[in-house]
């Protein structure tokens, strides 16, 4: 029997992954007493040949025995069972919008401050998530995102080593984004904003992809972004970082940005080694250059 402990922060997006994990032919149960996970597998015995793939969400709603899951985990190894931890996690704001926008309350802040449960959460998550194999922040994470990369691991069996990239494009006239890892300023590249036919059209329109890139620059600068990325994945990955976010910026974050991160993005997205996607924040606001 192969088991996934599907766990973390509570609002990270469990219930979502959960449901993925059916779709990919895992039997999957939430919130089952952690006590009865190691029972789980002499219960079901008798319908081995039906169910020898189970994903069992557990988070914080299982407080009184949260302590006991890694015993529960060590237990079903001991046994040769093979068990996967899949921690999802995300940062404070993130998680504190998510639980302003669905009007919900933190099941351990139900007297107290959103903030003060999400703390209190990730304290008593913490050695879990450190014996976790897969880590996942969502803070960035589109639902598509997320299910791309449950396929690569249970569906496709391909290595994962628990980073994932996000590349956004921003404009410097509405500040840097507050979650960045890497800064890149590529305000030094000719700006299509004052080609006429260009101003209105974005970095994801060819045209203006075609003028910034006919820059010498804009390939070079890629070519050294991308060598620089190659030695620092790796060490990211080894250090044990779960995201990292690359943000790169323009005037307004509508053309040089815009154009420079979807670039970057075509130039990682085949990387088996880690996740990647792409998110354009500025593209639509007024007046971007």
């Amino acid at each position: 029997m192969e088991v996934v402990i599907l766990t973390g922060m509570s609002g990270a997006g469990k219930s979502t992954a959960l449901k993925m994990m059916e779709d990919l032919g895992y039997y999957c149960i939430d919130n089952l007493p952690i006590p009865l996970i190691s029972k789980f597998d002499d219960a079901s015995e008798e319908y081995v040949t039906e169910v020898d793939r189970v994903a069992f969400g557990i988070d914080v709603r299982n407080s009184t025995h949260i302590d006991g899951l890694l015993n529960a985990i060590t237990s079903l190894t001991e046994r040769g069972i093979s068990v996967k931890v899949l921690f999802l996690d995300a940062d404070e704001d993130t998680l504190v919008r998510r639980y302003k926008e669905t009007r919900r309350s933190h099941p351990l802040a139900l007297n107290k401050r959103v903030e003060d449960g999400i703390r209190e959460e990730r304290a008593r998550l913490e050695r879990i998530k450190e014996a976790a194999d897969y880590i996942f922040d969502t803070s960035h994470l589109l639902t598509r995102d997320l299910k791309a990369e449950l396929d690569k691991i249970f569906l496709q069996n391909q290595k994962f080593d628990n980073l994932f990239v996000s590349i956004l494009s921003f404009g410097f006239k509405y500040g840097i984004p507050r979650d960045s890892d890497i800064v890149l300023d590529v305000r030094f590249l000719p700006n299509p904003y004052y080609v006429e036919g260009l101003r209105h059209l974005s970095g994801n329109d060819k045209e203006v992809q075609d003028y910034v890139m006919s820059s010498p620059e804009a390939g070079i600068f890629l070519d050294k972004l991308e060598d620089m990325l190659d030695f620092l994945i790796p060490n990211y990955i080894k250090e044990g970082k779960s995201q990292l976010v690359i943000s790169i910026g323009c005037t307004g974050g509508k053309h040089r940005s815009v154009t420079l991160a979807n670039a970057l993005y075509d130039r990682l997205k085949n990387r088996s080694e880690f996740g990647v996607r792409v998110e354009h924040p500025d593209l639509k606001r007024d007046g971007a250059r």
